[in-house]
């Protein structure tokens, strides 16, 4: 079935849900993006609790930190392209070092825009939040794991960064089935012989080419690692102890991301052969997403090949 909600979308429906049982402290600050991050029903029906900044996204974040420090509780929506870079010190300094309950949602992210090129594509933004101390880095699955998050963060007062891409995906869970635990991963399946990690919109493709490899004999675990920062090693370790071979996927770039930190685990705690499957060290090409992912073995087939060929290495 065809997807009509986008995660962005979920995460506005949760803050007017907050705004509408009167909570006037929940504010929004966009840059100029309340169309594209979905947050123009806040924006018309909570006026008061909404702040545009303009395209200024060091100003948004500084505000928002501000608006922090006055106990209200700010979640700034800007493509994470521009979020992530143009405003990085404020992130850093105003937020993560100043310990303020800034939300950051980074919105169209990985390659969404598409066509628009290396310019809006936002690969490098999980490695460069992450190595922020004090910075959490979360990449929600689908509409039903976004809400959970979503909720979970409300309820605490730490800065973090969510990175949602541009269109609805496809399901991972369904409403009455998501089990979700704060920082901690979701297993979907168990198998012997291959884990495969993955985040973000690279969950639903990892499932798919599971079952793939299920078909062939192939028995592979299957890991929604949502919370790349704090990353559940605990769920690494487990799944590298149990299986022959481990792959990882994510829509970001090679160096810094959820690749670089599970070959870190497992280097230091069960070696084993490792596949990390990511955007190149080098402009994407243009297309939609799933053109992008065909092109670079992150859609389906891609994953079940590279779970092969690691295998093969064990």
């Amino acid at each position: 079935m065809a997807k009509t909600k986008a995660n962005k979308q979920v995460i506005c429906e949760v803050l007017m849900e907050a705004a509408a049982a009167g909570d006037r402290d929940v504010v929004v600050v966009c840059s100029d993006s309340r169309g594209s991050a979905s947050m123009t029903p806040f924006f018309d029906t909570y006026p008061e609790q909404a702040v545009e900044a303009g395209i200024a996204e060091q100003d948004a974040v500084g505000m928002a930190a501000g608006l922090a420090a006055c106990g209200k509780k700010p979640w700034v929506a800007s493509p994470a392209c521009f979020l992530t870079t143009r405003s990085y010190e404020q992130t850093k300094v105003d937020c993560a070092y100043s310990r303020t309950n800034v939300k950051l949602l980074g919105i169209s992210g990985g390659v969404s825009y598409g066509a628009l090129g290396m310019s809006h594509h936002s690969a490098q933004d999980i490695a460069a939040m992450a190595a922020i101390p004090g910075m959490r880095v979360y990449l929600p699955s689908d509409e039903w794991q976004t809400e959970k998050l979503t909720r979970a963060l409300m309820a605490d007062d730490q800065c973090a960064y969510i990175r949602v891409g541009r269109n609805a995906v496809a399901d991972v869970y369904t409403a009455g089935d998501c089990p979700f635990e704060m920082d901690r991963a979701t297993w979907l399946r168990e198998g012997s012989d291959v884990a495969i990690i993955a985040c973000g919109e690279m969950v639903r493709p990892a499932l798919d080419a599971a079952e793939a490899l299920a078909a062939e004999g192939i028995e592979a675990t299957v890991i929604d690692m949502y919370c790349v920062k704090p990353l559940d090693v605990d769920a690494v370790v487990r799944a590298a102890n149990g299986a022959r071979a481990v792959v990882t996927v994510e829509e970001a770039a090679p160096t810094g991301g959820l690749g670089s930190m599970v070959a870190q685990v497992l280097g230091a705690s069960c070696p084993r052969p490792l596949t990390c499957l990511s955007l190149p060290d080098a402009p994407v090409i243009t297309g939609t997403s799933p053109e992008v992912f065909a092109h670079y073995g992150l859609d389906a087939a891609g994953i079940a090949k590279a779970a092969r060929e690691t295998l093969a290495r064990a």
